[in-house]
C-alpha cells in the first residue's frame, strides 16, 4: 500500500510546485533533506556501533548471564513454557536487555533468533505459540531504560538537552509494557 501512496504524494508535490512556481524551493528541499538524512544515518551508525559493541562484550563476558538471572522472575512470568536451559531463553533475555538499552536495531536480530528457536519447539507450525506472541508484544511495547535512538535523533537535530526525554520515556514505556503484558495474558487464556 505504501508503494502506491508515496509515489502519489511525490507526484502531487512536484505538480503542485510546478503550478505555483516553487520548483526551486522543491529542488533545494530535496537536496537539504538528502543532506539531513545522511547526517542522521551517520549519527545512528555511530550510536548503533557503540551499543552493538557493548552488547558483544556483554555477550562474551558474564554480564549477560547476570542480567539473565536478574530477569529470571520476569521471564518465568512472561514465558512459563520456556525452560531456563533452552537456547530461546538466553536469546529472549538478550533481546529484552537490548530493548531496555534502547537498541531496537540490535534487538531485532536477537528477537528473530529467539522466534526461530521457539518455532523449532512449536508443535503447530501454522500458529504462533503463546511465548512467540508474548515476545512480539513485548518488542512492540519496547520497555526502555536508556532511549539511545531518540537521544541520537535529538542530538543530531541540535537539541539543547537531548536527554530531557528520559523520564517521559520511562513513564510511557512502563505504562505501555504493563498494559500489553496484562492484555496478552488475559487474551492468551481466551484464545
Amino acid at each position: 500500500m505504501l508503494n502506491i501512496l508515496w509515489p502519489i504524494f511525490i507526484i502531487i508535490s512536484i505538480v503542485y510546485a510546478i503550478i505555483v512556481g516553487r520548483i526551486d524551493e522543491l529542488n533545494s528541499s530535496i537536496f537539504k533533506s538528502a543532506e539531513d538524512t545522511i547526517s542522521l544515518c551517520i549519527t545512528f551508525l555511530g550510536t548503533i556501533c557503540l551499543w552493538n559493541g557493548i552488547m558483544n562484550i556483554a555477550q562474551t563476558s558474564t554480564l549477560i548471564e547476570k542480567l539473565t538471572k536478574l530477569l529470571s522472575p520476569i521471564m518465568k512470568f512472561l514465558f512459563p513454557e520456556i525452560k531456563k536451559e533452552e537456547k530461546a531463553y538466553k536469546e529472549i533475555s538478550m533481546n529484552m536487555v537490548a530493548n531496555m538499552l534502547g537498541l531496537g536495531n540490535a534487538a531485532t536480530p536477537l528477537g528473530l533468533k529467539a522466534m526461530d528457536s521457539m518455532q523449532e519447539k512449536n508443535p503447530d507450525k501454522t500458529r504462533l505459540s503463546n511465548s512467540m506472541t508474548t515476545l512480539i508484544v513485548i518488542n512492540t511495547a519496547s520497555l526502555q531504560i536508556i532511549p539511545t535512538t531518540i537521544i541520537a535523533i535529538r542530538t543530531s537535530l541540535n537539541s539543547q538537552n537531548p536527554t530531557s526525554i528520559i523520564v517521559p520515556v520511562w513513564i510511557t514505556s512502563i505504562a505501555t509494557f504493563l498494559t500489553v503484558v496484562v492484555l496478552n495474558k488475559v487474551l492468551s487464556k481466551r484464545f
